[in-house]
Protein backbone atom coordinates (compact mmCIF):
# COMPACT_ATOMS: atom_id res chain seq x y z
CA UNK A 1 0.00 0.00 0.00
CA UNK A 2 1.16 3.55 -0.64
CA UNK A 3 2.32 5.52 2.36
CA UNK A 4 0.67 8.85 3.10
CA UNK A 5 1.50 11.19 5.94
CA UNK A 6 -1.86 12.86 5.42
CA UNK A 7 -3.67 9.70 6.45
CA UNK A 8 -3.42 10.32 10.15
CA UNK A 9 -6.77 9.79 11.82
CA UNK A 10 -8.17 6.88 9.94
CA UNK A 11 -7.49 3.67 11.70
CA UNK A 12 -8.63 2.00 14.97
CA UNK A 13 -7.00 -1.28 14.46
CA UNK A 14 -8.88 -2.14 13.51
CA UNK A 15 -5.14 -1.00 12.10
CA UNK A 16 -5.64 -4.14 12.52
CA UNK A 17 -4.45 -5.28 9.22
CA UNK A 18 -3.59 -2.23 7.25
CA UNK A 19 -0.83 -3.67 5.23
CA UNK A 20 -1.13 -7.17 3.99
CA UNK A 21 -3.37 -10.17 3.91
CA UNK A 22 -3.38 -12.21 7.06
CA UNK A 23 -0.56 -14.67 7.57
CA UNK A 24 -1.47 -17.64 9.67
CA UNK A 25 1.81 -18.47 11.33
CA UNK A 26 5.53 -18.33 11.64
CA UNK A 27 8.36 -20.66 12.47
CA UNK A 28 7.98 -23.21 15.23
CA UNK A 29 8.96 -21.35 18.35
CA UNK A 30 10.95 -18.16 18.65
CA UNK A 31 14.45 -17.15 19.56
CA UNK A 32 14.69 -17.43 23.31
CA UNK A 33 11.73 -16.27 25.34
CA UNK A 34 10.77 -15.36 28.87
CA UNK A 35 13.33 -15.41 31.63
CA UNK A 36 11.33 -17.90 33.67
CA UNK A 37 10.72 -15.34 36.39
CA UNK A 38 13.90 -13.60 37.58
CA UNK A 39 11.93 -11.06 39.58
CA UNK A 40 12.19 -8.34 36.93
CA UNK A 41 9.40 -7.80 34.39
CA UNK A 42 11.03 -7.31 30.98
CA UNK A 43 8.92 -5.92 28.16
CA UNK A 44 9.41 -5.46 24.43
CA UNK A 45 7.36 -4.23 21.51
CA UNK A 46 6.90 -4.96 17.83
CA UNK A 47 5.23 -1.83 16.47
CA UNK A 48 5.48 0.26 13.28
CA UNK A 49 8.55 2.48 13.45
CA UNK A 50 8.81 2.52 9.64
CA UNK A 51 6.61 1.58 6.71
CA UNK A 52 3.04 2.42 5.81
CA UNK A 53 1.88 2.38 9.43
CA UNK A 54 4.78 4.42 10.78
CA UNK A 55 2.52 7.30 11.82
CA UNK A 56 0.75 4.90 14.18
CA UNK A 57 3.95 3.93 15.94
CA UNK A 58 4.56 7.00 18.13
CA UNK A 59 1.25 6.97 20.05
CA UNK A 60 1.57 3.29 20.85
CA UNK A 61 5.28 3.36 21.67
CA UNK A 62 5.09 6.51 23.78
CA UNK A 63 2.01 5.25 25.62
CA UNK A 64 3.80 2.01 26.47
CA UNK A 65 6.75 4.00 27.82
CA UNK A 66 4.38 6.28 29.74
CA UNK A 67 2.72 3.29 31.36
CA UNK A 68 6.12 1.90 32.36
CA UNK A 69 7.07 5.27 33.90
CA UNK A 70 3.88 5.36 35.97
CA UNK A 71 4.40 1.77 37.11
CA UNK A 72 7.99 2.50 38.11
CA UNK A 73 6.96 5.71 39.89
CA UNK A 74 4.56 3.57 41.92
CA UNK A 75 7.36 1.25 43.03
CA UNK A 76 7.68 -1.04 40.03
CA UNK A 77 6.53 -4.65 39.75
CA UNK A 78 7.31 -6.82 42.77
CA UNK A 79 9.47 -3.98 44.02
CA UNK A 80 11.64 -3.89 40.89
CA UNK A 81 11.51 -1.23 38.15
CA UNK A 82 10.61 -2.33 34.64
CA UNK A 83 13.74 -1.84 32.49
CA UNK A 84 13.68 0.16 29.27
CA UNK A 85 11.35 -1.51 26.79
CA UNK A 86 13.09 -3.47 24.00
CA UNK A 87 12.21 -2.04 20.58
CA UNK A 88 11.20 -3.93 17.44
CA UNK A 89 9.84 -2.61 14.14
CA UNK A 90 6.94 -4.38 12.40
CA UNK A 91 7.56 -2.17 9.33
CA UNK A 92 4.42 -3.31 7.51
CA UNK A 93 6.30 -6.37 6.24
CA UNK A 94 5.81 -9.87 7.58
CA UNK A 95 9.46 -10.83 7.16
CA UNK A 96 10.70 -7.78 9.02
CA UNK A 97 8.10 -8.25 11.75
CA UNK A 98 9.18 -11.86 12.27
CA UNK A 99 12.85 -10.87 12.46
CA UNK A 100 12.03 -8.10 14.93
CA UNK A 101 9.95 -10.42 17.10
CA UNK A 102 12.73 -13.02 17.18
CA UNK A 103 15.29 -10.37 18.12
CA UNK A 104 13.09 -9.01 20.91
CA UNK A 105 12.43 -12.55 22.14
CA UNK A 106 16.15 -13.28 22.22
CA UNK A 107 16.62 -10.45 24.72
CA UNK A 108 14.64 -12.45 27.27
CA UNK A 109 11.45 -10.42 27.49
CA UNK A 110 8.42 -11.70 29.40
CA UNK A 111 5.83 -9.92 27.24
CA UNK A 112 5.65 -8.19 23.87
CA UNK A 113 3.33 -5.31 23.01
CA UNK A 114 2.02 -5.42 19.42
CA UNK A 115 1.83 -5.80 16.61
CA UNK A 116 -0.31 -2.90 15.42
CA UNK A 117 -1.75 -4.57 12.33
CA UNK A 118 -3.64 -7.84 12.62
CA UNK A 119 -1.74 -9.22 9.64
CA UNK A 120 1.56 -8.50 11.35
CA UNK A 121 0.38 -10.09 14.60
CA UNK A 122 -0.66 -13.19 12.71
CA UNK A 123 2.86 -13.36 11.29
CA UNK A 124 4.50 -13.34 14.73
CA UNK A 125 1.97 -14.79 17.16
CA UNK A 126 3.19 -18.38 16.83
CA UNK A 127 6.79 -17.39 17.52
CA UNK A 128 5.87 -15.31 20.55
CA UNK A 129 3.27 -17.48 22.23
CA UNK A 130 5.14 -20.64 21.23
CA UNK A 131 8.07 -19.29 23.23
CA UNK A 132 5.88 -18.98 26.30
CA UNK A 133 5.89 -15.19 26.14
CA UNK A 134 2.80 -13.01 26.56
CA UNK A 135 1.65 -10.94 23.58
CA UNK A 136 -0.80 -8.05 23.97
CA UNK A 137 -2.03 -5.81 21.15
CA UNK A 138 -3.87 -2.55 21.60
CA UNK A 139 -5.13 -2.43 18.05
CA UNK A 140 -5.76 -5.90 16.61
CA UNK A 141 -9.48 -6.18 15.83
CA UNK A 142 -9.63 -9.10 13.40
CA UNK A 143 -12.06 -11.78 14.68
CA UNK A 144 -9.43 -14.46 13.93
CA UNK A 145 -7.72 -13.90 17.26
CA UNK A 146 -10.71 -14.80 19.41
CA UNK A 147 -10.31 -18.53 18.90
CA UNK A 148 -6.65 -18.59 17.88
CA UNK A 149 -4.62 -21.41 19.42
CA UNK A 150 -2.22 -19.28 21.44
CA UNK A 151 -1.96 -21.46 24.58
CA UNK A 152 -3.38 -18.60 26.64
CA UNK A 153 -0.54 -16.17 25.91
CA UNK A 154 -2.22 -13.73 23.47
CA UNK A 155 -4.39 -10.84 24.66
CA UNK A 156 -5.83 -7.69 23.15
CA UNK A 157 -7.40 -4.58 24.62
CA UNK A 158 -9.06 -3.62 21.33
CA UNK A 159 -12.48 -5.18 20.70
CA UNK A 160 -13.04 -7.72 17.94
CA UNK A 161 -14.73 -6.58 14.76
CA UNK A 162 -17.35 -9.19 15.61
CA UNK A 163 -18.61 -6.49 17.99
CA UNK A 164 -18.54 -3.73 15.37
CA UNK A 165 -20.31 -5.56 12.53
CA UNK A 166 -23.71 -5.82 14.28
CA UNK A 167 -23.77 -2.08 14.94
CA UNK A 168 -22.83 -1.25 11.35
CA UNK A 169 -25.53 -3.59 10.04
CA UNK A 170 -28.08 -2.07 12.39
CA UNK A 171 -27.30 1.48 11.25
CA UNK A 172 -27.70 0.52 7.58
CA UNK A 173 -31.07 -1.14 8.16
CA UNK A 174 -32.28 1.71 10.37
CA UNK A 175 -31.49 4.08 7.51
CA UNK A 176 -33.99 2.17 5.38
CA UNK A 177 -31.65 0.25 3.10
CA UNK A 178 -32.39 -3.29 1.93
CA UNK A 179 -30.02 -4.09 -0.96
CA UNK A 180 -26.46 -3.82 0.31
CA UNK A 181 -23.16 -4.32 -1.50
CA UNK A 182 -20.11 -5.17 0.61
CA UNK A 183 -16.54 -4.59 -0.58
CA UNK A 184 -13.48 -5.14 1.57
CA UNK A 185 -9.72 -5.44 1.59
CA UNK A 186 -8.57 -8.99 0.87
CA UNK A 187 -6.95 -9.44 4.26
CA UNK A 188 -7.93 -10.73 7.65
CA UNK A 189 -9.32 -7.39 8.80
CA UNK A 190 -11.36 -6.80 5.67
CA UNK A 191 -12.80 -10.28 5.43
CA UNK A 192 -13.55 -10.46 9.15
CA UNK A 193 -15.48 -7.21 9.35
CA UNK A 194 -17.25 -7.87 6.05
CA UNK A 195 -18.49 -11.24 7.27
CA UNK A 196 -19.61 -9.81 10.62
CA UNK A 197 -21.53 -7.07 8.83
CA UNK A 198 -23.04 -9.48 6.30
CA UNK A 199 -24.31 -11.71 9.10
CA UNK A 200 -25.84 -8.75 10.93
CA UNK A 201 -27.55 -7.45 7.80
CA UNK A 202 -29.06 -10.81 6.91
CA UNK A 203 -30.24 -11.37 10.48
CA UNK A 204 -32.11 -8.07 10.23
CA UNK A 205 -33.75 -8.99 6.94
CA UNK A 206 -31.60 -7.06 4.49
CA UNK A 207 -30.42 -8.53 1.18
CA UNK A 208 -26.67 -8.63 0.64
CA UNK A 209 -26.35 -8.35 -3.14
CA UNK A 210 -22.54 -8.36 -3.38
CA UNK A 211 -19.61 -9.49 -1.25
CA UNK A 212 -16.34 -8.69 -2.98
CA UNK A 213 -12.77 -8.48 -1.70
CA UNK A 214 -10.04 -6.59 -3.53
CA UNK A 215 -6.27 -6.30 -3.57
CA UNK A 216 -5.41 -3.23 -1.46
CA UNK A 217 -2.22 -2.79 -3.48
CA UNK A 218 -4.18 -2.31 -6.72
CA UNK A 219 -3.83 1.03 -8.49
CA UNK A 220 -7.23 1.09 -10.20
CA UNK A 221 -10.61 0.29 -8.65
CA UNK A 222 -12.89 1.08 -11.58
CA UNK A 223 -13.82 -2.57 -12.12
CA UNK A 224 -14.69 -2.92 -8.44
CA UNK A 225 -16.89 0.16 -8.63
CA UNK A 226 -18.63 -1.27 -11.70
CA UNK A 227 -19.31 -4.51 -9.81
CA UNK A 228 -20.95 -2.46 -7.09
CA UNK A 229 -23.06 -0.59 -9.64
CA UNK A 230 -24.08 -3.78 -11.45
CA UNK A 231 -25.41 -5.27 -8.20
CA UNK A 232 -27.98 -2.43 -8.08
CA UNK A 233 -27.61 -1.70 -4.37
CA UNK A 234 -29.29 1.03 -2.37
CA UNK A 235 -26.31 1.00 0.00
CA UNK A 236 -22.65 -0.02 -0.09
CA UNK A 237 -20.14 -0.75 2.64
CA UNK A 238 -16.44 -0.12 2.04
CA UNK A 239 -14.06 -1.83 4.49
CA UNK A 240 -10.79 -0.12 3.65
CA UNK A 241 -7.86 1.88 4.86
CA UNK A 242 -5.84 4.42 2.87
CA UNK A 243 -6.68 2.83 -0.48
CA UNK A 244 -10.32 3.49 0.34
CA UNK A 245 -9.93 7.02 -0.98
CA UNK A 246 -9.34 5.57 -4.46
CA UNK A 247 -12.20 3.10 -4.03
CA UNK A 248 -14.46 6.03 -3.13
CA UNK A 249 -13.27 8.04 -6.13
CA UNK A 250 -14.07 5.17 -8.48
CA UNK A 251 -17.49 4.63 -6.91
CA UNK A 252 -18.35 8.31 -7.21
CA UNK A 253 -17.30 8.33 -10.88
CA UNK A 254 -19.42 5.20 -11.47
CA UNK A 255 -22.49 6.88 -9.98
CA UNK A 256 -22.62 4.88 -6.75
CA UNK A 257 -21.23 7.47 -4.37
CA UNK A 258 -22.87 9.01 -1.28
CA UNK A 259 -24.98 11.31 -3.44
CA UNK A 260 -26.69 8.36 -5.15
CA UNK A 261 -26.81 5.56 -2.55
CA UNK A 262 -26.03 5.09 1.11
CA UNK A 263 -22.29 4.64 1.55
CA UNK A 264 -20.83 3.33 4.79
CA UNK A 265 -17.31 2.85 6.08
CA UNK A 266 -15.74 1.48 9.24
CA UNK A 267 -12.84 2.46 11.45
CA UNK A 268 -10.38 2.44 8.57
CA UNK A 269 -12.20 5.26 6.77
CA UNK A 270 -12.87 7.36 9.84
CA UNK A 271 -10.65 10.32 9.09
CA UNK A 272 -10.91 14.08 9.43
CA UNK A 273 -9.05 14.22 6.12
CA UNK A 274 -11.16 11.77 4.11
CA UNK A 275 -13.07 14.46 2.22
CA UNK A 276 -9.99 16.30 0.95
CA UNK A 277 -8.28 13.04 0.10
CA UNK A 278 -11.24 11.87 -1.98
CA UNK A 279 -11.87 15.26 -3.62
CA UNK A 280 -9.64 18.20 -2.62
CA UNK A 281 -11.78 20.66 -4.58
CA UNK A 282 -15.20 19.42 -3.48
CA UNK A 283 -15.31 17.88 0.00
CA UNK A 284 -19.10 17.71 -0.19
CA UNK A 285 -18.87 14.65 -2.44
CA UNK A 286 -18.79 12.44 0.66
CA UNK A 287 -21.61 14.30 2.42
CA UNK A 288 -24.02 11.84 4.00
CA UNK A 289 -21.53 8.99 4.23
CA UNK A 290 -21.71 7.16 7.56
CA UNK A 291 -19.71 4.53 9.38
CA UNK A 292 -18.80 2.90 12.66
CA UNK A 293 -15.63 2.59 14.69
CA UNK A 294 -14.63 1.31 18.12
CA UNK A 295 -14.52 4.17 20.62
CA UNK A 296 -12.35 4.70 23.68
CA UNK A 297 -13.76 6.15 26.86
CA UNK A 298 -13.17 9.88 27.15
CA UNK A 299 -10.25 10.32 29.51
CA UNK A 300 -8.91 13.84 29.25
CA UNK A 301 -6.68 13.43 32.29
CA UNK A 302 -4.83 10.58 30.59
CA UNK A 303 -4.57 12.55 27.34
CA UNK A 304 -3.16 15.60 29.12
CA UNK A 305 -0.63 13.56 31.08
CA UNK A 306 0.47 11.62 27.99
CA UNK A 307 1.02 14.87 26.09
CA UNK A 308 3.09 16.20 28.99
CA UNK A 309 5.17 13.01 28.82
CA UNK A 310 5.48 13.14 25.02
CA UNK A 311 4.81 16.75 23.97
CA UNK A 312 5.60 16.13 20.30
CA UNK A 313 2.98 13.42 19.98
CA UNK A 314 0.63 14.36 17.14
CA UNK A 315 -1.66 11.33 17.15
CA UNK A 316 -3.37 9.30 19.86
CA UNK A 317 -4.70 6.30 17.93
CA UNK A 318 -4.58 3.20 20.10
CA UNK A 319 -2.50 4.91 22.75
CA UNK A 320 -5.03 4.20 25.55
CA UNK A 321 -5.33 0.54 24.56
CA UNK A 322 -1.55 0.04 24.58
CA UNK A 323 -1.28 1.75 27.98
CA UNK A 324 -3.81 -0.77 29.26
CA UNK A 325 -1.85 -3.68 27.75
CA UNK A 326 1.22 -2.72 29.76
CA UNK A 327 -0.77 -2.08 32.92
CA UNK A 328 -2.69 -5.36 32.96
CA UNK A 329 0.52 -7.32 32.35
CA UNK A 330 2.13 -5.59 35.33
CA UNK A 331 -0.93 -6.12 37.51
CA UNK A 332 -1.09 -9.79 36.53
CA UNK A 333 2.54 -10.21 37.59
CA UNK A 334 1.68 -8.58 40.92
CA UNK A 335 -1.36 -10.83 41.33
CA UNK A 336 0.73 -13.92 40.55
CA UNK A 337 3.71 -12.66 42.56
CA UNK A 338 5.86 -13.75 39.63
CA UNK A 339 7.36 -12.37 36.44
CA UNK A 340 7.27 -15.80 34.81
CA UNK A 341 4.81 -15.52 31.87
CA UNK A 342 3.54 -19.06 32.45
CA UNK A 343 2.56 -17.99 35.96
CA UNK A 344 1.17 -14.49 35.40
CA UNK A 345 -0.57 -14.99 32.02
CA UNK A 346 -3.48 -16.88 33.66
CA UNK A 347 -4.01 -13.86 35.94
CA UNK A 348 -4.49 -11.31 33.14
CA UNK A 349 -8.19 -11.90 32.53
CA UNK A 350 -8.90 -11.84 36.25
CA UNK A 351 -7.40 -8.42 36.95
CA UNK A 352 -9.85 -6.86 34.46
CA UNK A 353 -13.08 -7.99 36.08
CA UNK A 354 -14.96 -9.27 39.08
CA UNK A 355 -13.20 -7.46 41.91
CA UNK A 356 -13.02 -4.01 43.44
CA UNK A 357 -12.76 -1.34 40.78
CA UNK A 358 -9.52 0.58 40.43
CA UNK A 359 -8.17 2.80 37.68
CA UNK A 360 -4.39 2.94 38.02
CA UNK A 361 -1.51 0.57 38.64
CA UNK A 362 -0.77 2.21 41.97
CA UNK A 363 -4.36 2.00 43.20
CA UNK A 364 -4.83 -1.56 41.97
CA UNK A 365 -1.51 -2.72 43.43
CA UNK A 366 -2.54 -1.30 46.79
CA UNK A 367 -5.67 -3.44 46.72
CA UNK A 368 -3.71 -6.52 45.68
CA UNK A 369 -1.29 -5.94 48.54
CA UNK A 370 -4.29 -6.08 50.87
CA UNK A 371 -5.41 -9.38 49.38
CA UNK A 372 -8.33 -7.80 47.52
CA UNK A 373 -9.42 -8.98 44.07
CA UNK A 374 -9.36 -6.15 41.57
CA UNK A 375 -11.26 -4.98 38.50
CA UNK A 376 -8.97 -2.66 36.56
CA UNK A 377 -10.92 -0.15 34.48
CA UNK A 378 -8.40 1.11 31.96
CA UNK A 379 -7.73 4.50 30.44
CA UNK A 380 -9.49 3.11 27.35
CA UNK A 381 -12.52 2.16 29.46
CA UNK A 382 -13.70 -0.99 31.25
CA UNK A 383 -12.03 -4.11 29.87
CA UNK A 384 -13.90 -7.06 31.43
CA UNK A 385 -12.01 -9.70 29.48
CA UNK A 386 -13.79 -12.86 28.44
CA UNK A 387 -12.10 -16.26 28.53
CA UNK A 388 -10.35 -15.62 25.20
CA UNK A 389 -8.41 -12.66 26.60
CA UNK A 390 -10.26 -9.77 25.00
CA UNK A 391 -13.11 -7.37 25.81
CA UNK A 392 -16.51 -9.04 25.62
CA UNK A 393 -18.26 -5.71 25.12
CA UNK A 394 -17.40 -2.64 23.08
CA UNK A 395 -18.50 0.95 22.76
CA UNK A 396 -19.01 1.63 19.07
CA UNK A 397 -19.19 5.10 17.59
CA UNK A 398 -21.56 5.90 14.73
CA UNK A 399 -20.08 8.72 12.65
CA UNK A 400 -21.06 10.67 9.55
CA UNK A 401 -19.72 13.29 7.18
CA UNK A 402 -21.82 16.46 7.02
CA UNK A 403 -22.61 18.63 4.00
CA UNK A 404 -19.14 20.16 4.19
CA UNK A 405 -17.45 16.79 4.37
CA UNK A 406 -16.60 17.25 8.04
CA UNK A 407 -16.52 14.28 10.39
CA UNK A 408 -19.17 14.21 13.12
CA UNK A 409 -20.09 11.73 15.84
CA UNK A 410 -23.76 10.77 15.66
CA UNK A 411 -23.86 8.59 18.77
CA UNK A 412 -22.16 5.74 20.56
CA UNK A 413 -23.68 2.45 21.63
CA UNK A 414 -22.67 -0.70 23.43
CA UNK A 415 -22.21 -3.93 21.54
CA UNK A 416 -21.83 -7.48 22.76
CA UNK A 417 -21.88 -8.89 19.23
CA UNK A 418 -25.60 -9.57 19.22
CA UNK A 419 -26.68 -6.45 17.45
Amino acid sequence: MRASRLWRSAIFLSATALVVAACGGGDDGGQGGGDGGDGVLNLGYVLPETGQLAFLGPPQIQSAKFAIKNINDAGGVLGQPIPEIVAGDEAGQEGVAVQSADRVLSSGVDAIIGAAASGMSLAIIDNITGSGVVQCSGSNTAPTFTDYNDDGFYFRTAPSDALQGPVLGKVIVEDGHNRVALVARADDYGRGLMEATKKALEEQGANVVLTQTYDPEATNFDQLAQQVKNSRPDAAVVVAFEEGTQVMQSMIEAGVGPQQIGVYGADGLRSEELAKLVSPNDPSVIAGMKGTAPASAENQEYVNRLKEFAPNLAELQFAPQVYDCVTIIALAAEAAQSTDPATFAPEINGVTKGGEKCTSFEQCKGLLDQGTDIDYDGVSGPLDFIEQGEPGEATIEVYRYNNSGQLETVRTEKSTGNG
